[in-house]
């Protein structure tokens, strides 16, 4: 029997365990896609508890908390101490068994802070204060965090009507890991939004355009991406619950524009028409700056209205019908790349049932260099060994595995990065297995540099950041 989160765990054979401690283990990180707050990083924040640090912002644990029976007064509640809601996830940890919390938990105790006690009602004091003692010392900061953990560079996630004064407080302090803006317009694009209308008034001020028209708002916008690029930013990212391919003109997408901002309804025909608009001159925009763009898709948000508004969004799952979608991504991608427009991209799903999808049409729009479409790594739900593993497989037996660019957060935490390793172990194990069953030759050389370019070389040749 093998031992809990010892130095081979994930690991079975002898040739993932070299693979992972000789090759894996040492490649720096490129968490290109995270949700890190740039002021901690710009201050080097000092977190005054494992709470602050742990549960601050972390939805996954909220939602085992909440199925735990938790009263929400211990997940996001202001009338309630660190150690009270330590102490409610600590009980909680016991009943995530073979959930990705329990590995993710012990994997950032033991990396982080050296303990490698499980969580328990049992021993979360013991554990809560030796976390609390070891914050106090400076290489617990924010930025002490990301040395330890040896990232390299980091993209965070960011709304055009942001300034990026963290990012360039950040650059210009000297700090030796990147911190690069990362553009969502998000906002922009959500027409259907109750809260549209303000938030165009925000951009127009932002971007010292005076914008009556959705031509004025493709110019703010333009405005702002150049900004952002000035400002080192290199890529896009769009949470989309699928992808649109209705025809416009216009004439109609300016009617559209005008009746949103006038508060009057527009059908699910108009969004959809405004949206497939708006993602194609976003893309267009990508394109031009020779930037890579991301597209998350598959998730319906705000189902929870209720908790929606305590919290905001990202509180749900998909359920679309894939053949509509591929047509639709399959349009889309095309249109672009018959324009000349398609640039890097990566694609992302929720729904694991689209993982042949996509790491089919990625072949469709293949050519100019490496890898250039991407099937990106399972994300969110999916971010665990059996959505990994699946992930893995599709990429694998329809695509270049050899030519991912691997693993990312998708965090607010500065204890998320045990994702990287937790990813790579499970690509070592893999590539293991295959070589004990004789279905790839024991090619160290060969192994070795798949793994470390998946690791971590893909990425840096991918991106360009530097």
């Amino acid at each position: 029997m093998k031992q809990f989160n010892d130095e081979n765990f994930l690991l079975d054979t002898e040739v993932a365990q070299d693979l992972f401690h000789n090759h894996a283990a040492k490649m720096p990180i490129i968490d290109y896609h995270c949700h890190l707050i740039p002021e901690m990083v710009a201050n080097d924040h000092k977190f005054k508890s494992i709470t602050e640090l742990w549960l601050g912002g972390d939805h996954y644990k909220w939602r085992a908390m909440r199925t735990n029976g938790v009263d929400e007064k211990y997940c996001t509640g202001k009338d309630t101490t660190d150690w009270e809601k330590f102490e409610k996830w600590a009980e909680t940890v016991p009943y995530t068994f073979r959930n990705p919390l329990y590995h993710w938990t012990h994997l950032e105790l033991k990396t982080a802070f050296g303990i490698t006690k499980q969580l328990s009602p049992k021993t979360a004091r013991e554990i809560f204060d030796e976390c609390n003692e070891k914050l106090q010392q400076p290489e617990f900061s924010a930025r002490g965090l990301m040395r330890h953990y040896n990232v390299e560079c980091v993209c965070t996630t960011d709304d055009p009507v942001d300034d990026l004064r963290y990012h360039k407080q950040t650059r210009e302090s000297g700090f030796e890991i990147k911190m690069i803006p990362a553009w969502r317009p998000d906002k922009a694009m959500n027409i259907e939004k109750p809260e549209f209308a303000d938030y165009i008034k925000q951009l127009a001020a932002v971007a010292d355009v005076d914008i009556k028209s959705f031509k004025d708002m493709v110019d703010a916008l333009q405005k702002r991406h150049d900004f952002f690029a000035e400002n080192g930013c290199k890529l896009s990212d769009h949470g989309i619950e699928e992808f649109y391919d209705e025809e416009y003109t216009d004439t109609q997408i300016e009617t559209i524009f005008a009746k949103a901002m006038s508060g009057q309804s527009l059908s699910d025909f108009e969004v959809r028409q405004f949206k497939n608009c708006f993602l194609t001159i976003m893309a267009e925009m990508d394109a031009d700056a020779g930037w890579t763009q991301q597209f998350h898709y598959g998730a319906i948000r705000d189902n929870n209205t209720k908790m929606y508004k305590q919290l905001g969004p990202d509180t749900g799952f998909d359920s679309i019908g894939e053949f509509t979608t591929a047509r639709a991504m399959s349009r889309f991608l095309n249109k672009l790349n018959m324009e000349d427009k398609l640039t890097r991209t990566i694609l992302y799903t929720l729904n694991p049932c689209a993982n042949e999808v996509i790491a089919t049409m990625l072949g469709n729009f293949q050519g100019g260099e490496p890898g250039k479409i991407q099937f990106g790594s399972g994300w969110w739900f999916n971010d665990q060994l059996d959505g990994m593993t699946r992930q893995i497989n599709a990429l694998s037996v329809l695509g270049l595995l050899s030519r991912f660019v691997g693993m990312l957060t998708d965090s607010r935490s500065f204890l998320s990065y045990p994702r990287h390793e937790y990813f790579r172990r499970l690509l070592c194990n893999i590539l293991g297995n295959d070589v004990e069953k004789g279905l790839l030759p024991n090619d160290q050389e060969v192994l070795a540099r798949m793994v470390e370019d998946i690791s971590y070389n893909n990425a840096k040749r991918y991106f360009k950041f530097y």
